[in-house]
C-alpha cells in the first residue's frame, strides 16, 4: 500500500548538500529547451510529455551494468546513480533512491485501477515511471523508470 508517508519519508534517503544540487540544476537544460526536446524520438516525447509506458525488458537500460549518472532525457538534469540501479525483474531499470529527492517531483496516479506514486522530472516536468515501496534495503523503495526517459552518462574513464 501507498500511503502518504512513502513521500513525506523520502527525504531522509538521500539529500545533497545545497551546493551539490544547485549545481546539479545548473547543469540541466530550460525546462523550455527540454520540452521542445528536438532530439527525442517519438516514444521518448511520448514517455516524458504524455505519460506512456515503454515495454518491459525491450528497453535500453533494464539490463545495463555501466557505471555513471542516469540523467532526465529531455533536459538532462542528473536523477539516478548506477550504484543505487537494481534487478527488479520487472523488465525496466529500477532504483532505490534518486541522486536526491529534490530532483523529483511525486505525484499520486490511481489509474487503472492501481495506486501508484509517479516520478516526474523537477526541472522540465518528463515523466519518469513510478516509485513503488516494495524495494531492497536500506530503502525500501523501487523506482520503476522508463529508459525511454533517462540516459546514462558513463563515469569518467569508463
Amino acid at each position: 500500500m501507498i500511503t502518504d508517508d512513502l513521500i513525506a519519508n523520502l527525504s531522509k534517503w538521500r539529500t545533497l548538500p545545497d551546493e551539490q544540487y544547485v549545481a546539479l540544476k545548473a547543469d540541466a537544460r530550460s525546462p523550455e529547451d527540454a520540452r521542445r526536446g528536438d532530439e527525442l524520438t517519438p516514444v521518448q516525447r511520448n514517455v516524458l510529455f504524455n505519460h506512456a509506458t515503454e515495454p518491459a525488458f525491450n528497453n535500453e537500460y533494464h539490463a545495463c551494468k555501466s557505471s555513471g549518472t542516469y540523467h532526465c532525457r529531455a533536459c538532462r538534469l542528473a536523477l539516478f546513480r548506477s550504484e543505487d540501479k537494481f534487478d527488479s525483474g520487472t523488465g525496466w531499470p529500477s532504483f532505490t533512491t534518486p541522486i536526491d529527492y529534490r530532483v523529483a517531483k511525486y505525484t499520486r496516479n490511481n489509474s487503472y485501477n492501481m495506486e501508484r506514486i509517479e516520478v516526474h522530472c523537477a526541472n522540465c516536468g518528463g515523466h519518469q515511471g513510478h516509485v513503488f515501496n516494495d524495494g531492497p534495503t536500506p530503502t525500501g523503495l523501487r523506482f520503476c523508470i522508463n529508459s525511454a526517459s533517462i540516459i546514462l552518462i558513463p563515469a569518467r574513464g569508463e
